[in-house]
């Protein structure tokens, strides 16, 4: 089997690891919700070997994501977790939540489960951080996007670009308030947030 490969992680990983240097500095275990191919977990564990960088997605993508780890031998990244954020959560606490790319391809009431599971699986000073793209006050922020959001509809009614507004929604509701709000290339956003014990 040949690893899985994302041209777009290749792409954004320096942009974001830029961010996460500074946002995950005092940071100790990550987990990654929808590690997909594999290739953010790598290059982010190897980049912050303070972290424990915990890997996880659906069953289907946990033998890809097995081939990055295994050629890299970190030490900092155990066996990805499987896991359907609809389904059961792993029974630990993260100080740090990263995510890049799912929030459009999941059905929302998986983004509300997501958000909603938060509260059980962080510690008191946690934060989140989210990557993709983002609509602001229900419109696009650009013609591409326009097209990809078109482009996911047509591969499952159930997906789509999220607004920035339902989306802090959710976070307040689970207690974390948002901090930082980053444009990033290829118009997506870097989103932090933080408990609301971190920013009161």
């Amino acid at each position: 089997m040949n690893k899985p490969y994302s041209a777009a992680s290749e792409r954004n990983r320096e942009p974001i690891l830029a961010l996460l240097h500074e946002w995950f500095a005092d940071r100790r275990h990550v987990l990654e919700i929808g590690s997909g191919t594999g290739q953010h977990a790598v290059h982010f564990a190897a980049a912050m070997p303070q972290l424990i960088w915990q890997s996880s997605d659906r069953a289907e993508h946990l033998p890809g994501i097995r081939l990055w780890l295994d050629d890299a031998r970190l030490p900092n990244t155990p066996a990805p977790l499987e896991l359907d954020v609809a389904g059961a959560w792993p029974p630990w606490r993260y100080d740090a939540i990263f995510s890049a790319n799912t929030l459009h391809i999941m059905a929302w009431h998986e983004v509300e489960s997501l958000f909603a599971s938060l509260p059980d699986i962080t510690t008191d000073d946690a934060c989140v951080a989210i990557y993709g793209p983002f609509n602001i006050d229900g419109q696009f922020t650009s013609e591409s996007n326009a097209a990809f959001d078109r482009d996911l509809k047509m591969r499952a009614a159930h997906m789509g670009i999220r607004d920035v507004a339902e989306v802090d929604a959710l976070a307040t509701t689970a207690g974390f308030n948002l901090v930082e709000d980053v444009p990033m290339p290829a118009n997506n956003r870097l989103r932090l947030w933080r408990r609301r014990s971190e920013v009161s």
